[in-house]
């Protein structure tokens, strides 16, 4: 299903992560030649000159007395020291005070020493600087990736067009590349994971979209839990061909595993052979058939089956009608009807699911006229595309029960949002 979707956002995500790659190559010559401008050299080599020329001055002034005037020379010195005092421990400053004041003599040796203490807080300093270059350089190798709103719609025209090719929606296509917009603009992920996010996030967006479908089975089990007098009712509705009285039939083959009776509705009376269709299913599965003649009015057929229903004890009656195309106003009015006379527990729309976007036509007019709660999509077991599940379901509020998936009794598989997704094959 989606084919070439996978593919798709495999190439949007390399793609992005390749122009954000050019960006910080830009970034990353732009920043180096200002900070060859504006970076002050190293003050590494003024220091070495400070000590040799310390250490010449200890040699000259060993044998020599030192003169009040040359002692004014040092006083500075030891000045700068004291703006850093802080780093020197308290004992060492009083014995540079000492060396001044008494033994000014060894205040050379006092200034080196001092001169030394100051170099080591200084070099740690800066190789801080250079661990703190360093880890900002291998920081951009692995940077987030930010998508930017026009790398975003660069990419998004064409993910739509693949959304349509697949047979969601215009309105659906929509909403996902609104959605995902929102969801991934301005975001940053790691490189290495851009593919993985933004498959991630179009993953939840369809997940949300496609409703949780109810348990029909359980539903029909607590009705008849209440003690109700009257049979649970499911309406079936949809156009011609799209396999509604077979899956009529396959419901009937899942209440009976599920210990449930249920009696058939022939309200199809406008179709030649369509009784004759329903009544070899029943003979099939060993359920009665109420059927009139043709041309008679379809809401009498099921206020009869409900009839049958209440006096035999049967728990489900699952009503057929005539399929119409959602344009023939004539032929809608009368399900109305029909559904009004039955009062149906349930309302049923079943559909092809390879119709593509016509389908959506068609269960937004059963919708307004019937008001269905669920759906059933047929030859799902032939839909290589799968957008009709997102469309049906996003345009109707409500979910899809069951997929058909063959033309045997058995081959109909309760719809699962997590399995549909899985079966998208976007991991």
């Amino acid at each position: 299903m989606f084919g070439k979707l996978k593919e798709k956002l495999k190439n949007w995500a390399k793609g992005l992560t390749k122009k954000t790659e050019e960006s910080e190559d830009e970034e990353e010559i732009i920043d180096v030649s200002e900070t060859e401008k504006k970076e002050p050299k190293k003050p590494e080599k003024n220091k070495k000159e400070k000590i040799s020329k310390a250490e010449k001055k200890k040699k000259q002034k060993d044998k020599e007395e030192i003169s009040e005037e040359e002692s004014k020379i040092i006083e500075p010195e030891i000045e700068k020291t004291e703006t850093i005092s802080e780093l020197i421990e308290e004992d060492e400053t009083k014995r540079i005070s000492e060396i001044k004041e008494e033994q000014i003599g060894e205040a050379p040796e006092g200034l080196d020493r001092t001169t030394e203490i100051i170099k080591d807080p200084n070099e740690e300093i800066e190789k801080e600087e250079e661990k703190k270059s360093f880890l900002k350089r291998f920081a951009t190798k692995i940077s987030k990736v930010k998508i930017s709103e026009k790398e975003f719609w660069d990419y998004a025209e064409e993910l739509e067009t693949l959304l349509l090719e697949n047979n969601v929606a215009f309105e659906v296509s929509d909403k996902i590349i609104l959605e995902l917009k929102k969801e991934i603009v301005g975001k940053e992920f790691l490189k290495k994971e851009i593919e993985f996010q933004i498959t991630e996030t179009l993953k939840d967006i369809i997940y949300k979209i496609l409703i949780e479908p109810f348990d029909l089975i359980e539903r029909i089990k607590l009705h008849k839990g209440g003690n109700s007098e009257k049979p649970y009712v499911i309406l079936f509705c949809g156009i011609n061909g799209t396999g509604k009285t077979t899956s009529i039939a396959k419901i009937a083959n899942l209440l009976e595993k599920n210990k449930l009776t249920c009696v058939f509705a022939a309200g199809d009376t406008f179709r030649a052979a369509s009784i004759e269709q329903l009544n070899k299913h029943g003979e099939n599965l060993n359920v009665k058939t109420i059927s009139h003649e043709y041309g008679s009015d379809p809401a009498s057929v099921g206020f009869d089956a409900i009839k049958y229903a209440e006096k035999n004890n049967i728990d489900v009656v699952l009503i057929d009608t005539a399929g119409r195309m959602h344009t023939e106003k004539n032929l809608m009015s009368q399900i109305e009807k029909v559904a009004k006379v039955t009062q149906p527990n349930c309302k049923i729309f079943v559909g092809e699911s390879i119709t593509g976007n016509d389908i959506v036509e068609q269960v937004k007019a059963f919708n307004e006229s019937v008001k269905i709660d669920g759906i059933i999509l047929s030859k799902a077991d032939i839909d290589e595309k799968g957008g009709t599940a997102l469309s049906v379901g996003f345009t109707t509020g409500k979910p899809i029960l069951y997929l058909g998936t063959g033309q045997n009794y058995d081959d109909l598989k309760k719809f699962d949002r997590n399995k549909f997704i899985e079966s998208l094959e976007l991991e």
